[in-house]
């Protein structure tokens, strides 16, 4: 593959990502790079959190650039972020790209990590693009989601 210039990843960690991309054990990069396992396993998660702190900065970004903006408290339940959210789109004239049910799914596979009892435990800042998707950033939600999460949030 090529080198990490203009990427968050050292070219270390990027040996290491591909080694385990093709399958082989944390000791049999360890054997081939004449390091220990440990070492390798610092690594890679070295690497891990690199990229995750790329996707982050991806995710705040893109809700950013977005022309509608606004910040919704912690405390407020679902069903208050999924009212926001369309009375925002309405405001400006954007039509938001989900039905209600849709739109639950895709907050909700976004802010698990900031969600308890079906309310935030933290503010979070959401971005509406012109063609109505819906962009979402809370400061600690750390795990990698799908747009199109298939979870749904707790009654």
């Amino acid at each position: 593959m090529g080198g990490t210039d203009g990427t968050v990843l050292t070219d270390r960690q990027l040996e290491v990502l591909e080694r385990r991309e093709q399958g082989a054990t944390q000791r049999e990069i360890a054997d081939g790079l004449g390091t220990t396992a440990s070492n390798v396993s610092a690594v890679e998660r070295a690497a891990e959190t690199n990229v995750e702190k790329a996707r982050r900065t991806l995710e705040l970004v893109r809700t950013l650039r977005a022309p509608v903006q606004f910040t919704v408290d912690a405390g407020q339940s679902f069903d208050e972020l999924v009212t926001a959210v369309y009375d925002h789109g309405d405001a400006a004239g954007v039509k938001v790209d989900y039905c209600r049910p849709e739109l639950v799914t895709h907050l909700y596979g976004h802010l698990t990590d900031v969600t308890a009892g079906n309310r935030l435990t933290q503010s979070v800042t959401i971005g509406l693009t012109d063609g109505g998707d819906v962009k979402v950033y809370a400061d600690s939600v750390s795990s990698e989601r799908d747009d199109k999460s298939e979870q749904q949030p707790s009654r």
